[in-house]
């Protein structure tokens, strides 16, 4: 696997900027995007990139510096953040709202009114079931997905989030989650000069820590011993989150420690997954990657005139680069699945079907057999499939009619040569019976509506009511 690192700007003309972790080198640039913070998002195993610019959520293949999907939710998004597997997407909103997206269906599953003012921020807790907002009214809340999607459940509760923490005076301006489940911790930043480190288990401060300067970006160590600040002095403070107060620390106390390079204001961090190196977008216009053990710089990456607001690394495998793909051949449910462009993000919840029952999130195995497909899907896409697979079922009593009467033809035989031979079969004396003709015929007639005309409409009549039809057309049109 090789790390590409990914830098956004506000300035439209400097747009999102790609190279290569290990060499430097520069590989795409995706133009037509003005990025504010956390908007940036990867989605590595659909090779999706995704932001959020001018009121739009925009989609990119990585391997294309063009948009391939324009999304024009009902407002405008800022923070953005997805589950590790890429299947939903959820967004923070200016009015306070949080959504959540399916990427394959494209459909809004969900909404709720999370803050009272703008979302700044978003993060997911190390499995994925906790949602962690920040907002700019100084308010950080902890959301249960399972409970957001759960009727009976909110209408029991009093309030709709798990926990509040509102120590926070100003803008909150990152959140950043550790690991152990949903038993980690969680640390926050804000324009109040403090980062405050929060138990997820127990709901409750454990330690707060004050700054020199405002602290715009957070990152914590792999090792969860400590956690990089990056602050608008310039500077990237460290932190310690185990360590003994230290009250003569010329820092502050917790504060074990700085990064600088003369920059300007840092506003966002990332580690890679070695645990060591970490890598830093400054207001300069810069992308700094700095090894923690030594903490000297290794590379600057310059990525254009106006500030970094946003730098993620993605990993990619080797084999995905352009000068492998030539030479290699990617298994077809590998290209269905990932090369697929998704559908635009959807305005309203059940814009479409106004079916609330699309509302579920299930787990599904993928009906492929590459383990690297094997992702999570709402009930939308799972009733889909399954509706597919309905016709299947259909298909295959067909062809076993046609192998039975026909001898040896079967799926790979299209339906209009089916049909012709059909017709092609009047008044001619044929070794089996008009009764096994018209049954043929009623198959191919029902299969042939059930999967192009109504699979994606709503499909309502399961398989046994399509053979059900199918008998009835052949008695009403036998002798």
């Amino acid at each position: 696997m090789e790390e590409v690192v990914l830098a956004s700007s506000s300035s439209l003309d400097s747009g999102i900027g790609s190279w290569e972790l290990r060499s430097g080198s520069e590989r795409t640039r995706y133009r037509s995007s003005a990025t504010p913070p956390h908007s940036l998002l990867s989605l590595p195993r659909r090779s999706l990139l995704l932001s959020s610019s001018n009121n739009q959520i925009l989609f990119w293949s990585l391997d294309k510096p063009q948009v391939e999907v324009r999304s024009f939710p009902a407002e405008p998004i800022g923070p953005l953040v997805s589950d590790s597997d890429g299947a939903y997407v959820i967004g923070g909103g200016a009015s306070g709202s949080v959504y959540l997206w399916e990427v394959a269906s494209g459909k809004l599953l969900n909404k709720w009114h999370a803050h009272y003012r703008s979302v700044s921020c978003l993060t997911l807790s190390d499995d994925e079931s906790l949602l962690i907002s920040g907002s700019e009214d100084g308010c950080v809340r902890v959301w249960s997905l399972m409970m957001m999607f759960d009727d009976i459940g909110k209408e029991a509760g009093r309030n709709l989030y798990r926990y509040n923490f509102s120590e926070h005076t100003l803008r909150v301006t990152d959140v950043a989650s550790g690991h152990g489940l949903c038993n980690s911790i969680v640390v926050s930043s804000s324009e109040d000069r403090t980062c405050k480190v929060w138990s997820l288990s127990e709901g409750r401060s454990l330690r707060t820590i004050t700054f020199p300067c405002i602290i715009d970006a957070i990152a914590i160590d792999p090792g969860e011993h400590a956690f990089y600040a990056g602050g608008r002095d310039g500077k990237i403070y460290i932190a310690a989150l185990n360590a003994e107060c230290n009250p003569n620390n010329s820092y502050g106390e917790f504060i074990i420690g700085s990064l600088s390079d003369q920059s300007k204001a840092v506003t966002c961090l990332t580690f890679s997954v070695d645990g060591v190196t970490l890598l830093s977008g400054s207001e300069d216009g810069l992308v700094r990657v700095w090894d923690t053990k030594s903490q000297h710089v290794t590379r600057v990456l310059k990525h254009g005139k106006g500030p970094v607001n946003n730098v993620i690394l993605v990993r990619q495998p080797i084999r995905s680069t352009p000068q492998v793909l030539a030479n290699t051949q990617v298994p077809p449910s590998r290209k269905r699945m990932h090369l697929t462009v998704p559908p635009p993000l959807e305005k309203y919840v059940n814009s479409t079907d106004g079916e609330a029952g699309y509302k579920a999130v299930t787990m599904l195995q993928s009906p492929w057999d590459d383990p690297w497909n094997n992702i999570y899907c709402s009930s939308y896409v799972m009733s889909n499939q399954i509706k597919d697979l309905q016709c299947h079922v259909a298909w295959s009593i067909w062809a076993e009619q046609c192998r039975r009467h026909l001898g040896g033809v079967g799926r790979e035989r299209d339906f209009r040569e089916i049909l012709k031979w059909i017709g092609d079969c009047r008044g001619k004396e044929q070794s089996w019976a008009r009764h096994a003709r018209l049954r043929l015929a009623a198959s191919v007639w029902h299969v042939w509506r059930e999967r192009n005309r109504r699979i994606y409409e709503g499909l309502s009549t399961p398989v046994v009511g399509i053979l059900h039809n199918i008998e009835s057309d052949v008695l009403v049109l036998s002798p």
